[in-house]
């Protein structure tokens, strides 16, 4: 059975059509490349509106059944960026430990990096089953790339903690952690 991961693009300009998305081209190219086992990208282009952000992600948790969610975009300080806000209002259990993570690789890159916010948690959907792990990540397809490939390690293990598909990494590109069995 293929993994479901949502793919979640916050962009008022990027849903009007008026330039091309190149964040969700990106996020897919990596998780593509960074796992073997069977996966299906649900891809959701949407305006930085919190409401819609907040139903967006709740639908591929609880409705489509994304075991991960990744977002990308709206994790900025603007007015507009609300996409951390969202997540955090249909989250169960904050994992801040991602957020850290990915804001300490994108300082030793550029020192801006201090004024994103991402964040990440699990959802469960309202009916039962499954959880998911929602990422946010940043726009620009060099940054999704820098901070995906940091937190990547523990998000199989994450899935398989909330009860999702086993998700299987190629260790020449990222090494997923699992611990030992005994």
């Amino acid at each position: 059975m293929s993994a479901k991961i949502g793919v979640v693009v916050v962009s008022d300009r990027a849903s009007r059509g008026e330039y091309d998305d190149r964040g969700g081209p990106a996020l897919r190219a990596c998780l593509d490349e960074f796992l073997t086992s069977p996966h299906e990208a649900i891809t959701r282009i949407i305006p930085d509106e919190e409401a819609l952000v907040r139903e967006t992600l709740i639908d591929l948790v609880d409705n489509q059944g994304c075991s991960l969610v990744v977002t990308t975009g709206g994790t900025g300080p603007a007015r507009r960026d609300v996409t951390v806000e969202a997540t955090l209002a249909v989250i169960h259990k904050p994992m801040p430990g991602f957020g850290e993570l990915m804001r300490k690789v994108s300082l030793e890159k550029v020192p801006t990096a201090i004024l994103s916010r991402q964040e990440a948690g699990i959802r469960f959907p309202e009916g039962g089953g499954p959880g998911g792990l929602i990422v946010n990540l940043p726009g620009s397809p060099k940054a999704i790339r820098e901070c995906l490939i940091a937190v990547f390690p523990a998000i199989p293990y994450c899935v398989d903690l909330i009860e999702g598909p086993f998700l299987e990494t190629d260790p020449a590109v990222v090494k997923a952690f699992r611990p030992k069995k005994k």
